[in-house]
C-alpha cells in the first residue's frame, strides 16, 4: 500500500480501538491473578458449562469447612461458589446426574448411583463447589463467622480469602442431602456398587 506521494505505508495500530478491545481481556486476567493470589479459586480445573445435581440419603463427615470461592470455566469467566470441604466423608445412596443438550438427540441424562446397602461411598479430602445445598444438618463444635483464611479443621488447602465469611466444625451429619454443583474434587473417592447409565430425556436425582 502507498500514500498519495507514492511512498510505502507501514502498518499502523489505532491505539484507541486497541485499548477498547484489550481492556476487558486485561481486566479478566487481572481478576484471575488476584483470585489465585488470594486463594479464591476453588476447582483446580476449568469447569464445564453445566452444573450437576447430587443427592444422598445421608452424609457423615469429619473435618468440615465451608467458605466462599470462585470457579473458572474454559472462557476464563469467574463463577461464585460455596466450597464445602470434608477430610473424611461417607455417603449412603449417592446419586449424581447431569443433563446434556445434544444436537438431534435433545436432552440426554448421565446418571450415577453408588453406596447402596451396607457399603457407603467413601471419600477423603472432599471439595464440593456448590451453588445450592439443602438437607437436615447437625454439627459438632461448629465455628460460624470465622475468617476464611484461618480455617484449620478441613482438608489441607481448605482456606479462602482474607475477610471472607466461613464456618468449620469437627463433625457434620446430614440427611436428605440435595446439592447443585459445578465441581467436585477428592483425594480419593470410592464408589461402592457403582451403577452408571445414559438415558434419553431429563432424569435428574431431584
Amino acid at each position: 500500500m502507498q500514500d498519495a506521494q507514492g511512498r510505502p505505508v507501514t502498518g499502523r495500530v489505532k491505539w484507541r480501538k486497541f485499548a477498547v478491545l484489550a481492556v476487558p481481556g486485561f481486566a479478566a486476567t487481572a481478576a484471575l491473578a488476584v483470585a489465585l493470589a488470594q486463594g479464591a479459586i476453588a476447582a483446580s480445573f476449568a469447569v464445564s458449562g453445566q452444573q450437576f445435581k447430587i443427592s444422598a440419603d445421608s452424609l457423615a463427615g469429619t473435618g468440615f469447612a465451608q467458605y466462599g470461592g470462585v470457579d473458572v470455566n474454559a472462557h476464563d469467566e469467574l463463577i461464585p461458589v460455596a466450597v464445602t470441604s470434608i477430610k473424611r466423608a461417607e455417603l449412603k445412596k449417592l446419586c449424581q446426574s447431569v443433563v446434556m443438550r445434544l444436537p438431534i438427540l435433545g436432552a440426554v441424562s448421565l446418571n450415577l448411583h453408588a453406596g447402596g446397602g451396607d457399603k457407603p461411598v467413601q471419600a477423603t479430602d472432599l471439595f464440593l463447589d456448590a451453588t445450592q445445598m439443602s438437607g437436615d444438618a447437625e454439627f459438632t463444635n461448629i465455628e460460624i463467622g470465622r475468617d476464611a483464611s484461618t480455617l484449620d479443621k478441613g482438608p489441607e488447602g481448605a482456606q479462602g480469602m482474607t475477610d471472607v465469611f466461613a464456618q468449620q466444625a469437627d463433625k457434620v451429619q446430614m440427611t436428605k442431602v440435595r446439592q447443585t454443583a459445578w465441581a467436585t474434587n477428592a483425594g480419593s473417592f470410592r464408589l461402592n456398587g457403582l451403577d452408571m447409565k445414559v438415558l434419553k430425556g431429563e432424569r435428574e436425582c431431584f
